[in-house]
């Protein structure tokens, strides 16, 4: 190993602080701010855990803040966040385009190897795979958000309206029984549909995907994002 990429690996964070980066990263672009509360949910542990991370992550510089308030990223911390999610994405496209891994089991794998990536394969990832924008779920790369900014959540599409999915949000990607039953009824990135009717009195919508209905709650429903594609349909 060379010593320019022995300084690389050493200076990489944990596997665990890796994962607390890139849901602290998606946390902070979407709602402005990093909850610890919300971080316990998301990385299914306990908050005394997230609390004793948090400590460990700020005295490595990889957060700032106030205790569980007021957290932030700082430049170092956001640099390794952009750096494994680059890593994730472009596995998950690996996963795709070469194994032909079904969309619904690619995060679960990518989170797998992403953190055995170098750097030298990630540009050679970047390279053979086309410097992809999005993820296969429509997640922006860092630095790519602008790509994404005009699609909006299913929910507030109008009955009656045409359109193309373009994104299941990072948050749903842990969810690997809604993942699955997604991809079991065809709801994935560029599949066209009509929203038929929305109830908000039981918080549930129902699409038609060529003919076939679906429906889905509000929650899951949040999680897709979409691009209307015309008026209402007579």
């Amino acid at each position: 190993m060379s010593h320019q990429t022995t300084h690389e690996a050493n200076s990489r964070p944990t596997h665990t602080i890796e994962d607390y980066l890139m849901t602290m990263h998606v946390m902070e672009r979407d709602h402005g701010e990093i909850v610890a509360a919300r971080l316990a949910e998301m990385m299914n542990v306990a908050p005394a855990t997230v609390a004793m991370t948090l400590k460990r992550m700020e005295r490595d510089k990889w957060i700032s803040g106030k205790g569980r308030k007021e957290i932030h990223l700082t430049e170092t911390g956001r640099e390794a966040a952009y750096s494994v999610i680059r890593r994730h994405m472009l596995t998950e496209w690996l996963l795709v385009k070469i194994f032909k891994i079904p969309l619904s089991e690619t995060h679960d794998e990518a989170h797998n190897i992403e953190h055995a990536i170098s750097p030298q394969l990630e540009a050679r990832m970047r390279d053979i795979l086309g410097d992809p924008k999005v993820c296969p779920h429509g997640n922006p790369f860092p630095g790519c958000e602008d790509l994404t900014s005009a699609w909006i959540p299913l929910t507030q599409i109008p009955p009656g309206d045409k359109f193309v999915v373009r994104r299941i949000h990072e948050f749903a990607e842990d969810n690997h029984e809604l993942l699955s039953f997604l991809d079991k009824n065809e709801v994935r990135p560029d599949v066209e549909a009509l929203l038929v009717e929305s109830l908000p009195f039981n918080q549930t919508l129902t699409i038609d995907i060529n003919g076939v209905l679906l429906t889905l709650g509000f929650a899951a429903a949040s999680h897709l994002f979409v691009e209307k594609l015309g008026g209402k349909q007579g």
